[in-house]
């Protein structure tokens, strides 16, 4: 046959190798990660409020004095509020698998120093430390979520578990260290840390893959990351100063002021940048921004409730620790009934029309503390407040990680962070105002009436009604404010 007559095969089509576009196969370990990761957030939740009942056997113990204990609780506050924005960028430089156990590691060798402190130098370094690590593991937790979990169903599901474990934390913490008061040591409260943080990582090495460091060229924002952390500790502490020395206080007005200083300096910077910290496109999306706003004003409600109803439960109702600690677990029951509901809507419906609902949610239960009264019975007065304060928590806390984390893509770790540094900041300067208007009106009612039988409790009670019905007023403000912010677009994954 002739050559010119001879067919030829067609070449075969090059390899156009891995389609860019396309989405990877779901990790099928990614539910035994969710549990690995929500079991050591869960941990480190907890123990932001797990000392609150241990403080006065610690106090004893160490010979610490009244603005000593205090700062247990703040020591942890700073550290952890402080540096979730640089935690949620370390993360995404190092690897957030990598984050993740640095940051249990670092954790239970904090706790392990607190459990075996000997004197009130090593706690309050423990407690600080503790909170430095748990703003390394926390925006990798929800940047991992984020990532993993992309189809809608499953995304709602996963978001439904975290935020039921962020949301009950509170009331764990606080029924942890009634048990642990009434029945064994204070020093369990931060020492049982040391076996979950171990199980936890165990976890995670077995079931999260490893993820790649940040690419090529990214490197970390030092002078952002100074003012930020700075800032927000400062922030911080002028809040959690205003619970003792007043609004007028020295070091209260300071802290304030050299905080929001340095925070208008650090946004300065982030525009200017190309290595932001906190990069303006997060936070100027309507979406993750209506989602900020409403976790920092969820948070402002709910922990000066937790605040009032602690001491409502044991001074004014007489309930021993481990009494006061069960009283809040219909507070968890409800955030898994809000979180049930919420989570099959979460990648359905606008953002607004689901964190709309649980703020107001949380206002009507905030507006139920005016209903107390010294007598007052639990199952009729008490615990409908805890009942829709976690639904308000159920209703917010799912929509709002999952949006913050939406298509966030190599910023997803700081985005991730900003919703808990929005809680932080929303937890420390609501317990800070709502106290401090709730101590101002006990002593005028007090002032007012004539010494007599059960003056103390009436006047409690008094300022325990005028902060409620204020917070209540406030968080009808912000979701005004977030269904204005958030604009009426459904979520995409």
């Amino acid at each position: 046959m002739p050559t010119s007559a001879r067919k030829t095969a067609p070449p075969a089509p090059a390899d156009p190798g891995p389609d860019p576009d396309a989405t990877p196969d779901p990790d099928p370990r990614r539910w035994w990660a969710l549990i690995a990761i929500a079991t050591g957030q869960l941990m480190i939740a907890a123990d932001g409020t797990v000392m609150n009942i241990a403080l006065p056997s610690a106090q004893r113990t160490l010979g610490l004095s009244d603005t000593g204990s205090q700062w247990v609780v703040t020591a942890f506050a700073l550290g952890y509020g402080g540096f979730l924005l640089l935690g949620g960028r370390v993360s995404d430089l190092i690897g957030r698998r990598r984050a993740l156990l640095l940051g249990l590691a670092g954790f239970a060798a904090a706790s392990a120093l607190g459990g075996f402190a000997v004197n009130p130098a090593m706690l309050l370094t423990a407690r600080a430390l503790q909170g430095v690590c748990g703003a390394l593991f926390t925006p990798s937790a929800l940047a991992l979520l984020g990532t993993a979990f992309t189809t809608p169903a499953e995304r709602g599901r996963a978001f439904g578990v975290y935020g039921t474990i962020m949301g009950s934390s509170t009331g764990v913490g606080v029924v942890l260290g009634g048990v642990f008061t009434d029945y064994l040591n204070w020093r369990w409260s931060l020492l049982l840390s040391v076996p979950i943080a171990l199980a936890a990582g165990l976890g995670i090495a077995r079931t999260v893959r490893p993820t790649p460091r940040g690419q090529g060229g990214a490197r970390l924002d030092v002078l952002g990351a100074a003012l930020a952390t700075t800032g927000l500790i400062a922030l911080v502490h002028g809040c959690t100063r205003a619970q003792t020395d007043g609004w007028s206080g020295g070091l209260t007005l300071g802290s304030l002021a050299a905080g929001g200083a340095l925070l208008a300096l650090f946004a300065r910077t982030q525009s200017r940048t190309a290595h932001a910290l906190l990069p303006p496109r997060i936070v100027l999306d309507r979406a993750r921004g209506g989602a900020y706003l409403a976790v920092l004003s969820l948070a402002a409600g709910n922990f000066a409730a937790f605040f009032f109803l602690t001491f409502y439960l044991q001074n004014v109702l007489g309930y021993s620790p481990i009494e006061a600690g069960l009283a809040f677990l219909p507070f968890t029951a409800a955030i898994m009934l809000g979180v049930r509901v919420v989570g099959r809507l979460a990648m359905r419906a606008p953002v607004r029309l689901l964190l709309c609902p649980g703020l107001l949610t949380t206002a009507a239960g905030l507006a139920l503390l005016g209903l107390l009264r010294p007598d007052s019975d639990y199952a009729t007065h008490v615990m409908p407040v805890f009942a829709l304060l976690g639904l308000g928590v159920g209703w917010v806390l799912v929509p709002a990680n999952s949006t913050a984390t939406l298509g966030a893509g190599p910023d997803t770790g700081v985005a991730g962070a900003t919703v808990m540094t929005s809680q932080q900041i929303g937890a420390s300067l609501g317990t800070a105002l709502l106290s401090t208007l709730a101590t101002t009106a006990s002593t005028d009612y007090a002032s007012s009436h004539a010494p007599a039988a059960g003056l103390a409790d009436r006047a409690a009670l008094h300022g325990y009604h005028v902060a409620g019905l204020t917070g209540a007023a406030f968080l009808c403000v912000a979701a005004m404010a977030v269904f204005l912010i958030s604009g009426h677009k459904k979520p995409t994954p």
